[in-house]
């Protein structure tokens, strides 16, 4: 994010580890002051050995050569010692399609073929070197029934966005009709701590513009109840796994997220 220093990443990744976070998501975008998500999942893979490394997701349609990005994501998870999930998405920036001068139309029938592509390098149908079967773990995300219907078919489970239940629970009932084990992974933007309300608020407006913001806003985490109250919603609609984005650079933000979590017993009951 603007203003980060991007030389701690591997700190804020020990951190998360330490405090027993599950997985570290990365989001993506090309035309923004950010770090490539594969870079940033490399420098957090050198200084972990447990946590799972997530791309929640990487935008696929706009990246030229499925080959080589197969080959990078596959050296991401031989690095990483095989904990690599990667999300992909097709990105719906047009600033990031115009920066890599690929059109925005005919978007899902190259991102199928992008992803038969880069199956076959894994499963060693190239000179490349394949991985284990299964590996990485696939996400793939959509907000249409074709792009719930490609995440069921096409790969592990559905990635939903960071705002919106109905758009969660829409999603979840189309991928679990066709494949009723998919994971779901959902992500949240949470600040803590003094003034946290309008800290998010800057990033929110900053990162997605007027177009999207309102759309977000609502779903943002800046309170202990609004954490607790989300997750029992979020596992109430048949969320797998949530992604917790921060909303500011703050290593401290890791520390007041966990202080701020609820325990869930063993039947699923946040506490």
């Amino acid at each position: 994010m603007p203003g980060a220093d991007f030389t701690s990443i591997g700190d804020w990744a020990v951190e998360c580890e330490r405090l027993g976070f599950a997985s570290l998501g990365v989001i993506d975008r090309l035309v923004y002051d950010n770090l490539d998500p594969l870079v940033a999942l490399a420098a957090a893979a050198a200084r972990t050995t447990r946590i799972e490394l997530m791309t929640t997701v990487l935008n696929a349609g706009y990246r030229r050569n499925p080959v080589l990005l197969a080959k990078q994501i596959g050296s991401l998870e031989r690095l990483s010692g095989g904990r690599l999930t990667v999300g992909l998405g097709m990105g719906g920036w047009p600033e990031d399609y115009a920066a890599s001068d690929v059109p925005m139309t005919g978007r899902g029938a190259a991102f199928e073929d992008t992803l038969a592509t880069m199956r076959a390098v894994w499963h060693g149908e190239t000179h490349v070197p394949a991985l284990p079967d299964g590996r990485p773990g696939l996400l793939l995300a959509g907000l249409t029934p074709a792009g719930f219907a490609r995440a069921a078919k096409l790969s592990d489970g559905w990635v939903a966005p960071s705002f919106g239940l109905p758009v969660l629970q829409q999603g979840v009932a189309a991928v679990r009709a066709i494949s009723p084990r998919a994971r779901i992974v959902v992500e949240r933007y949470f600040c803590f701590g003094p003034d946290a309300e309008r800290r998010a608020d800057d990033y929110i407006a900053h990162y997605y513009g007027p177009a999207y913001a309102d759309q977000v806003r609502p779903d943002v985490l800046t309170d202990r109840g609004h954490l607790h109250k989300e997750i029992t919603r979020l596992a109430e609609a048949g969320a797998d796994d949530l992604v917790l984005l921060p909303c500011t650079a703050e290593p401290e933000q890791i520390g007041l997220l966990a202080a701020r979590l609820p325990t869930v017993d063993e039947h699923g009951t946040v506490g």
